[in-house]
């Protein structure tokens, strides 16, 4: 399948058979994507700082008591 880089509009050719959450490296910019769609084929690309949106952190600088 066809879809294109969301960061340098590079055309990307996937496998048929993508999954949720799979991630992709575009060959042309580098980016690395994450597979956030499979109907229709949605990409995103993964920001390094605090891409884990499951990572729960004190983000106040407070201490929990």
């Amino acid at each position: 399948m066809a879809v294109v880089c969301p960061e340098c509009d590079n055309p990307l050719d996937l496998e048929d058979e993508m999954d949720e959450g799979e991630t992709v490296q575009c060959g042309e910019c580098g980016a690395e994507l994450e597979v956030v769609s499979t109907d229709p084929v949605e990409l995103a690309p993964i920001e390094e700082a605090g891409y884990d949106d499951e990572d729960v952190s004190n983000v106040s600088g407070e201490e929990d008591e």
